[in-house]
């Protein structure tokens, strides 16, 4: 069952940005359109791997560039990323694995989830959210692929970090915001 959230003209973008990264699908006109297909028919098509790469292939202009986000990762820091699965909506999952931290217990690898955009231009749009096991934080990237014309295949990201406070008096302290750069690993 797909998880859905209708947003409203009022809502946060932090809200509909952390939806859209923990998987949700965002609504924000009416979920049917008279005439067109049913969400059972949505559905089955997403699900079916052939179909989709039959309409990549229907659509492709030869030499455009799908994005592949799947493999391992490494941003300027030295943090590595694992992007381990995939579906053909755009959604994935995988493994983060910082090198730094301002937490006092060691640090784990978490779990990161995410969706991308499906475009074949090789400049794709993602975003995805780290749940960190280590301290009681969560972290939202958003960014971009790049990977043209043979060059190293780079991600821009920008980053948001909430961790948790004791008190609201010390909300103020409570977000980071940064930006990383990762590039493929070999």
């Amino acid at each position: 069952m797909r998880r859905r959230l209708l947003c409203a003209l009022a809502a946060p973008a932090g809200t509909a940005l952390a939806a859209a990264a923990a998987g949700m699908q965002i609504f924000c006109q009416a979920d049917a359109i008279p005439g067109g297909e049913t969400d059972k028919e949505k559905e089955a098509k997403a699900a079916n791997t052939k179909w989709w790469l039959s309409q990549r292939q229907k659509h492709s202009t030869g030499n455009s560039k799908v994005c592949d986000l799947t493999g391992w990762w490494e941003n300027d820091l030295g943090s590595k990323m694992l992007v381990d699965k995939t579906d053909s909506q755009g959604n994935f999952w995988g493994m983060y694995h910082t090198a730094v931290s301002s937490a006092q217990k060691p640090i784990k690898p978490s779990p990161l989830i995410g969706t991308q955009h499906l475009n074949e231009d090789g400049h794709c749009t993602f975003g995805f959210t780290v749940n960190w096991k280590f301290s009681d934080s969560t972290a939202v990237f958003v960014g971009q692929y790049f990977g043209e014309d043979g060059r190293e295949e780079v991600l821009q990201t920008s980053w948001m970090l909430r961790e948790k406070v004791d008190s609201q008096h010390n909300d103020w302290k409570a977000t980071r915001v940064g930006r990383n750069t990762f590039k493929r690993m070999a």
